[in-house]
């Protein structure tokens, strides 16, 4: 496993990191039991990267996972988790208020089964007034940055031009890290375009979501994804073209994203300890350059077309 700094918090982690969304049922019903496990062996094989937030199941990720926590030495992992993003009896809530935030940290920990969280992010910044964040919710996470309930401050959102806004207009060294999903996978490569932006603002980047929120798998898209007809029906395509050639699109798109070493870590979740060995096992192998080309090929005019969040 090769490790890489997230900017320059000091936190070297694995290019392959652990995203524990599925630990609360997000995509389907999980067995705890099997949910555990499945962190077990992430962290043993080497992923040292661990990212949950309340809202995924709301808590009912954070739950779990700290459940697995308490019979892992914490030297072994680092732990970021969300503020501002929450849920209760299957209704979505927010609140970026400072004071939610500072009470959310710490509940997160006592969920979590630990007493200090190495990133603290504010999730999911669309859904948000961006003035407060800059103005109240960040303000009181680098509070708990001062008094080392946590170590560094990062902030996530689909939107791009959403994470730029709040650090220009942030005082600078506020954000530490920032997490970006499904813009840097095949489809969508638009990431890229922002990395020169933070690297010179020493801010550690996160993707997830590699294979774009299913787009880029065999199984294909859950009925609630977002993405248009046009880019589902490619991204269809591609896979059986990859099936065809015994290359699975998933292992193409695992390869493709951890790929890039300007990204410090990307982020891949599953309930399944065979999955994570799968996928660890994959990013050791070449990426079949061909084949890659051929599946760019096929997405065609719908590279980077994107979609909102919900």
């Amino acid at each position: 496993m090769e490790y890489r700094e997230i900017g320059k918090t000091g936190l070297k982690v694995s290019a392959l990191s652990f995203g524990a969304s599925s630990l609360g049922g997000v995509f389907h019903e999980v067995s705890e039991r099997q949910a555990v496990e499945a962190v077990f062996t992430a962290v043993e094989k080497g992923m040292n990267f661990i990212d949950v937030s309340p809202y995924y199941g709301h808590y009912k990720a954070e739950t779990v996972l700290g459940k697995a926590l308490k019979e892992i030495p914490r030297e072994k992992y680092y732990l970021s988790t969300k503020v501002g993003r929450y849920g209760k009896d299957g209704v979505n809530t927010w609140d970026y208020s400072g004071r939610r935030a500072t009470e959310s940290v710490y509940e997160s920990m006592e969920r979590l089964n630990i007493e200090h969280i190495d990133i603290i992010n504010v999730h999911d910044i669309e859904f948000a007034d961006l003035n407060q964040v800059v103005n109240e919710t960040l303000p009181a996470l680098v509070e708990l940055k001062k008094k080392g309930v946590v170590s560094f401050v990062g902030i996530t959102d689909l939107q791009l031009e959403n994470l730029k806004w709040v650090v220009e207009h942030s005082a600078a060294g506020t954000i530490d890290s920032v997490l970006n999903f499904c813009h840097y996978c095949i489809n969508d490569d638009k990431l890229v375009d922002f990395l020169d932006f933070f690297e010179q603002r020493n801010i550690g980047v996160i993707n997830a979501s590699p294979l774009a929120m299913g787009l880029l798998s065999e199984r294909g898209v859950p009925d609630w994804h977002p993405a248009p007809k046009s880019l589902v029906e490619v991204c269809q395509k591609a896979a059986k073209h990859c099936k065809s050639k015994n290359y699975p699109i998933e292992k193409l798109a695992i390869q493709y994203s951890v790929g890039n070493k300007r990204i410090a870590t990307t982020l891949f979740s599953s309930t399944k300890s065979e999955n994570i060995e799968k996928n660890i096992n994959w990013i050791s192998e070449p990426i079949d350059r061909q084949l890659l080309a051929e599946v760019q090929d096929i997405i065609g005019n719908q590279h980077r077309v994107s979609w909102a969040n919900s």
